[in-house]
């Protein structure tokens, strides 16, 4: 069976990998998204004391909610507000920080996908007129936001009251001779690459502009992940569930 190049930032990564080896694949990381704080956190601490203010605060990623919270120290003794993620990573990061698992709300483990549609279909109800919801996500270079804005939208048209702060930044990592190396063998077609964000893939043909990807074989954990992958050239792209038998699964298939 062909390795699998596992493509999340480098704290999701490790996870992904040890998580596939366990299922008995081959796994390596080559992380193509680089988290990194803030340059200048003002906003973030300011977001953080206004925590009062909000009826929800929302995380895009693992990211968001450990980088939040280690702008303000620890959560508060009581908390009112429901924390929502948008898949288990998110779920144990706002746990790890100190959310009672009580308070969060995200897509049910078995969801078909880890996304602002799956959570606001757990969470719409509990955004009447005038509610107000922080979300919480990534910037890119210099600290603007970065990511889609459905869901903000989505609050708005129920009424609520939506904003947003930038966490951590997104950057473009810097691929080393050795990982040059993985990415050329994986274009050949002697790997598998696993995808779960549009950015990566754009990250890795930025990387290696020269670089054919027609004998590429890949998995995308999204539709739109996989018409980007698709749309970058990629010969072969399947469409998987996040969730960790699903991914074995499609990945087996390719042999």
């Amino acid at each position: 069976m062909p390795a699998v190049i596992v493509t999340r930032p480098a704290r999701e990564a490790t996870r992904w990998v040890a998580e596939l080896r366990a299922a008995g694949l081959e796994a390596v990381a080559l992380p193509l998204i680089a988290i990194e704080p803030l340059d200048d956190p003002a906003q973030l601490q300011a977001a953080r004391e206004r925590l009062p203010d909000y009826d929800a605060l929302m995380f895009v990623s693992a990211a968001a909610a450990e980088h939040f919270f280690r702008a303000g120290g620890a959560l508060p003794s009581a908390v009112r507000q429901r924390f929502w993620a948008t898949g288990p990573g998110t779920r144990s990061a706002l746990q790890e920080a100190g959310v009672p698992a009580s308070a969060i709300d995200a897509p049910p483990a078995d969801a078909e996908q880890f996304d602002s549609e799956a959570l606001w279909a757990r969470v719409q109800s509990q955004v009447r007129p005038g509610a107000r919801v922080l979300i919480v996500r990534g910037g890119d270079a210099s600290g603007q936001p970065t990511g889609r804005d459905w869901l903000a939208r989505e609050i708005a048209a129920a009424g609520g009251v939506c904003d947003a702060v930038v966490a951590y930044r997104r950057l473009i990592p810097s691929l080393g001779a050795a990982e040059r190396r993985a990415a050329a063998e994986a274009a050949a077609g002697r790997a598998i690459w696993l995808f779960s964000s549009s950015e990566a893939i754009a990250n890795l043909c930025n990387a290696l502009p020269a670089t054919s990807w027609r004998s590429a074989r890949a998995v995308a954990t999204h539709a739109r992940i996989a018409e980007a992958a698709r749309n970058a050239g990629f010969g072969t792209v399947r469409v998987s569930s996040p969730g960790l038998a699903a991914l074995v699964a499609s990945i087996e298939s390719f042999e």
